[in-house]
């Protein structure tokens, strides 16, 4: 039986369990703005001890978290200007990724939206993510502001709509009143501990992979890539090309209605004659190259891409293949022009290919299959980030669980869930808008820097303006990519 079920029936039974202990307790229930809010004395104690105990080294604390929180405001900003880019003039990415820019973090979230990326986001992972990731972003809040000497009122949790969330409530008063450090401090030490938490769960998850997977096979995610002169190229789909311009072939692939009408592997291509040599590629995007490059990039005719190789290899001629590494010794044996028989894995069928080996074109005594993998992000800073957390990992190498598959599987998606998730919260949260820690942690930043109050309100004002109107561009651009 699916996770699934036992999952929604654990939602329904925290459903009933929760509207029960609110109504018995509805008394503690205020309703404050658009929020209703269950208000407690759990964990004062708590706070007012470590608050008051641990002053010098919650000093240094305060310090690293304002720097972080400097840190992580820019590289927001950063990736707010690079996500406008993208929803405004990628929407081939729009559409893979099909994510709306504001989407609320909800369970099952792979499930309302299409994706291929995102692992199952059950409401059991929804709900542990919410308690460790609140429970330690509002308790930093509260430690670091009895730090200062600030009253802590109440902790508690609250709810907009079906939407949880925790909160510990300073006395908003004595805190205006303190120095913008400590204000700032207070406002900056949850996303601080919510970075942490992240590095850590990121840590956790490569140590937990290392003891729990196995490598099971080699990957490769595209067929070998060439490049082709535009001015080369002699027949698209069968039709002869005369003229050699981009807008002559533009012109031949509407007039004929050229379209992808080659299968292989599952997805349909376009076929290319260029100096008598045979390439594959989308119309799509050979359209796209056509309207801005003078060279396109093509797949070349492998035997890969002829057999419609799939999967993740396993074996060759019967010969157990468990990583990339045991791909490329093995293929050192055979010559361009032999026979084999590659054995691969694709959704859990095991499927067998007969294909004759190509030759490398810079290497005429190298057999090839025509086959290649692209790291994921290469040579970004996401790329270099994949690369940090996943040193684990063999490039191009397919790992599987050494034992019990789903409780590793499950365990292993949690603690990607509580990286990612508090990784994005602490970048969200420092983005400079109203709603936000960083919203105020940016006034009061402006403020101390022009010493004049009125400009630094104003300033908040129109950062929130461009930040609305940056976010309606990009819901624009997804709709438009997406519908």
């Amino acid at each position: 039986m699916s996770f699934y079920i036992y999952d929604l029936g654990f939602l329904v039974i925290f459903c009933l369990a929760l509207f029960l202990f609110l109504y018995v307790r509805r008394k503690n229930l205020k309703r404050e703005g658009v929020m209703y809010l269950y208000k407690t004395k759990v964990g004062i104690k708590f706070i007012n001890y470590v608050g008051t105990k641990y002053k010098k080294t919650l000093s240094v604390i305060s310090f690293l978290s304002i720097v972080s929180g400097y840190f992580l405001m820019i590289a927001m900003i950063y990736l707010l200007a690079r996500m406008i880019y993208i929803y405004v003039f990628v929407p081939e990415i729009v559409r893979a990724v099909g994510i709306p820019p504001i989407m609320p973090l909800i369970p099952y979230i792979d499930k309302v939206v299409s994706t291929s990326f995102l692992p199952p986001f059950y409401f059991t992972y929804w709900i542990i993510a919410i308690a460790v990731l609140a429970i330690f972003h509002e308790f930093a809040h509260g430690i670091i502001a009895r730090r200062y000497g600030i009253k802590i009122k109440t902790t508690g949790f609250g709810f907009l709509g079906p939407f949880l969330a925790a909160f510990v409530e300073p006395d908003e008063k004595q805190m205006q009143k303190k120095p913008k450090y400590q204000q700032i401090a207070v406002l900056s030490a949850g996303t601080f501990t919510n970075l942490i938490l992240a590095i850590l769960f990121f840590f956790m998850l490569s140590g937990f992979f290392v003891l729990t997977y196995a490598p099971s096979g080699a990957l490769f995610n595209s067929y070998a890539l060439g490049i082709v002169n535009i001015n080369s190229i002699d027949k698209i789909n069968g039709f002869s090309i005369s003229d050699n311009t981009n807008q002559g072939i533009l012109d031949i692939i509407n007039k004929n209605k050229v379209i992808d009408d080659v299968n292989l592997a599952g997805n349909n291509y376009t076929k290319i004659i260029a100096d008598n040599k045979t390439y594959f590629i989308r119309v799509e995007g050979l359209k796209n190259q056509l309207k801005q490059e003078d060279k396109i990039i093509v797949y070349f005719d492998s035997p890969a891409i002829e057999a419609g190789l799939s999967g993740t290899i396993i074996a060759i001629n019967k010969e157990k293949i468990s990583s990339q590494a045991d791909l490329a010794s093995i293929m050192k044996k055979y010559s361009p022009g032999n026979k084999i028989k590659i054995t691969t894995k694709d959704n859990n069928k095991i499927r067998d290919y007969e294909i004759k080996l190509g030759e490398d074109p810079n290497n005429k005594s190298r057999a090839v299959i025509g086959i290649i993998y692209i790291s994921p992000q290469k040579g970004t800073v996401l790329g270099k980030i994949y690369d940090f957390f996943n040193f684990s990992k063999e490039k191009a190498t397919d790992y599987e669980p050494r034992y019990n598959t789903d409780f590793i599987v499950f365990i292993y998606n949690l603690i990607w869930w509580l990286a990612l998730i508090n990784l994005s919260v602490a970048l969200m949260n420092m983005l400079p808008f109203t709603i936000f820690d960083g919203g105020r942690f940016f006034m009061l930043t402006v403020w101390g820097i022009t010493k004049s109050q009125k400009f630094a309100e104003w300033a908040f004002r129109m950062i929130n303006w461009v930040i609305l109107g940056i976010i309606f561009i990009m819901m624009v651009g997804w709709a438009v990519a997406v519908f």
